[in-house]
């Protein structure tokens, strides 16, 4: 298995996993990442400053990723862990609990204070994660995400 930065030639498949892995999570369709264009073109949107995504590759395929950008319409000092998502072979694997250490470090190194995540309400396995790792329940979403359908939201203090 191997953790890498993202490749122009990646796009094609990440969409399709990160589409799959979002119908297969019953995430809504509209107000989450599903409709985000961003999805058909990840190796650009992560070329910004400040920006980096991560991808799971096992063998020759793409399973999944994560990424750290700055939190949109946000403190400049906060950053917001993105589109975190694995093909089901790969949960249960400690792979999250890596691409999460990883895309800190990523955000410690681009002088991000804090890191922001949204999630939603049935992925009690993803949220028990990001605690574990540090992240804390507060009461209102941060900046302008445009993910209006994910009503939990946490952040960790990084510095």
């Amino acid at each position: 298995m191997l953790i890498r930065p993202i490749n122009q030639s990646d796009n094609k498949s990440l969409s399709v996993i990160l589409r799959e892995v979002l119908v297969e999570m019953q995430i809504p369709k509209i107000g989450s990442a599903y409709e985000d264009p961003e999805l058909d073109d990840m190796f650009n949107t992560y070329q910004l400053p400040r920006s980096q995504y991560f991808v799971v590759q096992e063998g020759d395929r793409i399973l999944g990723g994560a990424g750290i950008s700055p939190l949109r319409d946000g403190d400049a000092n906060i950053c917001e862990l993105q589109k975190m998502y694995f093909n089901k072979s790969l949960r249960g694997r400690g792979i999250g609990q890596k691409m999460i250490q990883i895309c800190i470090d990523f955000a410690v190194k681009s002088d991000f204070d804090k890191c922001y995540i949204e999630t939603m309400p049935n992925m009690i396995k993803a949220q028990k994660l990001y605690i574990k790792q540090g992240f804390k329940y507060i009461d209102s979403p941060l900046g302008n995400t445009g993910h209006n359908a994910c009503p939990i939201w946490m952040i960790k203090e990084i510095r």
